[in-house]
């Protein structure tokens, strides 16, 4: 799997079209079509975006995005492509294949539905005219970050959830991240952030804890208020990666980036994170959360890719439905 800093040809996305994403009233409804939409200008700024709709939602994103995007029409439950669609991988040749992570709606959890979503790993791969290939395990391209070098960042409440892998071990596991992404080392967390792990979440998704800048360097959320739950895991995270080394055999360079200042929302625990951001040719679409640290994490994700444009986008209405920029998007490597 190429490291997401590498050049990309397209990035996927999803229109939002149903259930708890669009919420409750049209007004919700257009809070996440808008939000959706503002990432998708964004992406499109330095990479074509071709976004997926269903039939239903058709005359809403063309009215939100015009011809910003190319459309793919097929049926979804969900929008968070990072989890539905496929991850692309290269061969010794440089031919791309598609790995279908076998969706289950986050392990199975009682409030999703997949079994539309479960087949748009197929559908992408059918778009690109690219082999799809299955994987022995349960997936998703949220729970994985890694260097292109061989090293994986993933963290053991998702990957061995009974809901996704009952029964898994962590060296089952690595021997299929192995066989399917060429990952040599895996650095394991124990777990994601706090609210990602209550009942709306993922069960505790890497790409809001840490991700590569580059090989050998690492940004990690850092929660700097004692008030916060992920506080403590924070610290927990910093641990486990100053005493990790990569599959060369190198000691992390860590970079500490902020949590934004706000703790609460109406719900409880923020999980507002900027550490899940698009890396996508010259730039970088970071979320902002109207917090005074929304600079600070700019200005620390500018100097970690340098050369490469930050674009910020107000992801609150992205969070509050369970995710970020990262999660919405999935990346298409260049040929």
């Amino acid at each position: 799997m190429p490291a997401e800093t590498e050049a990309h040809q397209r990035i996927y996305m999803a229109f939002p079209s149903s259930g708890y994403t669009l919420g409750d009233t049209e007004e919700e409804a257009e809070a996440a079509r808008t939000t959706w939409a503002n990432v998708a200008r964004a992406v499109a700024a330095f990479t074509p975006v071709t976004m997926v709709v269903d039939p239903s939602a058709e005359v809403d994103a063309r009215r939100h995005l015009g011809d910003t995007v190319d459309y793919a029409i097929h049926e979804l439950d969900d929008a968070w492509m990072r989890d539905i669609g496929p991850t692309f991988v290269r061969d010794e040749e440089g031919t791309l294949s598609a790995i279908d992570w076998n969706f289950n709606g986050w392990g199975a959890q009682s409030w999703a539905a997949w079994g539309k979503d479960s087949k748009i790993a197929a559908a992408v791969a059918g778009l690109e005219g690219i082999t799809r290939v299955q994987a022995s395990i349960t997936n998703e391209g949220g729970g994985i970050h890694v260097d292109g070098e061989g090293t994986m960042l993933a963290t053991r409440s998702v990957q061995l959830d009974p809901g996704r892998n009952p029964n898994a071990t962590e060296a089952g596991i690595e021997a299929e991240f192995a066989r399917q992404l060429g990952v040599s080392k895996v650095i394991w967390l124990d777990r994601g952030l706090t609210r990602d792990n209550e009942e709306f979440g993922t069960r505790g998704h890497v790409d809001i804890v840490a991700c590569f800048a580059a090989p050998g360097v690492v940004l990690y959320h850092d929660q700097q208020n004692p008030q916060h739950p992920d506080y403590l895991i924070s610290q927990e995270v910093r641990q486990r990666l100053a005493e990790s080394t990569d599959a060369q055999g190198r000691q992390l360079e860590l970079i500490a980036v902020p949590a934004p200042s706000v703790l609460r929302d109406d719900e409880g625990w923020v999980d507002y994170s900027y550490i899940n951001h698009l890396v996508t040719n010259g730039g970088v679409i970071a979320c902002a959360f109207d917090d005074p640290n929304d600079q600070q994490a700019a200005r620390i994700l500018a100097e970690a890719y340098p050369g490469r444009q930050v674009l910020s986008v107000d992801a609150r209405e992205l969070f509050a439905r369970g995710g970020g920029i990262h999660c919405i998007t999935q990346q298409l490597p260049r040929d």
